[in-house]
């Protein structure tokens, strides 16, 4: 049975014989690399980096689900992009807007 499964993997039109495997693989890496980054200080974070990271996740999350063959390691990926960006950004807009309002009190 495990070796069906296998084999099935293997001949998949989105297969590890593929492009349409190993790019969105590889692409793990930046969602990685953005979940090392939730220890950065947010100070450090950069808006056009986190907004290219959270657009790139939710237009390609999008195509992935209409291209033929449906490729759902590029989805999760791009999923994954998005929120890491969306979760990096709203730490940097929570700590620029509370810093000037705090600057602003005083």
């Amino acid at each position: 049975m495990a070796a069906a499964k296998l084999q099935a993997l293997w001949n998949h039109p989105a297969g590890p014989k593929t492009i349409h495997f190993w790019a969105p693989t590889f692409k793990w890496g930046i969602s990685i690399a953005n979940i090392a980054d939730f220890s950065k200080p947010p100070e450090k974070l950069s808006y056009p980096q986190q907004i290219a990271v959270t657009a790139t996740g939710i237009i390609w999350s999008r195509y992935s689900t209409v291209i033929t063959p449906k490729n759902w390691n590029l989805f999760s990926v791009n999923i994954a992009m998005a929120g890491t960006g969306i979760y990096q950004l709203s730490r940097k807009l929570r700590h620029d807007y509370s810093s000037e309002a705090a600057v602003t009190k005083e």
